[in-house]
């Protein structure tokens, strides 16, 4: 039952991400959530986001930003990072993700999602059959609805850690 909320993989950072294996083996559109994945809560995009940014779609991917936040948030950073992006997106929804590959011009064998939630961004990406990187929270500070996920969050991880160790 928890498996539905296993990302494929969970990483310290986004930008620590082999992007270049992964364009290898065949991925060409990455759809980032933005706050605490990219940039601590509420910051604008930094020299990091950008250079990420330039750097993918340099190398030939399609970028996305699939936000829960207004559009005045995302519409900034997707300015700054030179990135298309969805507002209000309804995450844990499949449709949003769904919306994000159509227009990214990709599906989800080709597609790659990278956030810090497992209950919208994960959970949403493995419905809709993207494969998922789990990144750790950027910075500690967040808004109290989120601060409230994170207990069962540490719980589904706990379980998770635990397969892996027994896989491997």
């Amino acid at each position: 039952m928890l498996q539905r909320f296993y990302p494929h993989a969970y990483v310290d950072s986004a930008y620590g991400i082999d992007f270049e294996k992964l364009y290898r083996e065949g991925y060409r559109g990455v759809i980032f959530d933005i706050d605490n994945t990219l940039v601590p809560h509420g910051a604008p995009a930094d020299r990091g986001a950008v250079d990420l940014f330039r750097r993918l779609k340099d190398r030939g991917y399609r970028v996305m930003l699939l936000s829960n936040n207004r559009e005045p948030r995302v519409k900034s950073f997707a300015s700054a990072v030179g990135a298309e992006y969805i507002h209000k997106a309804g995450k844990p929804g499949v449709g949003s993700y769904i919306r994000a590959m159509e227009q990214m011009h990709t599906d989800k064998s080709n597609t790659l999602f990278v956030g810090d939630q497992l209950f919208t961004d994960i959970w949403g990406a493995n419905r809709a059959g993207i494969r998922t990187f789990l990144v750790r929270p950027v910075h500690p500070r967040e808004e109290i609805q989120i601060v409230l996920k994170r207990l069962p969050e540490r719980i589904v991880l706990f379980f998770y850690q635990r397969q892996l160790k027994k896989k491997g």
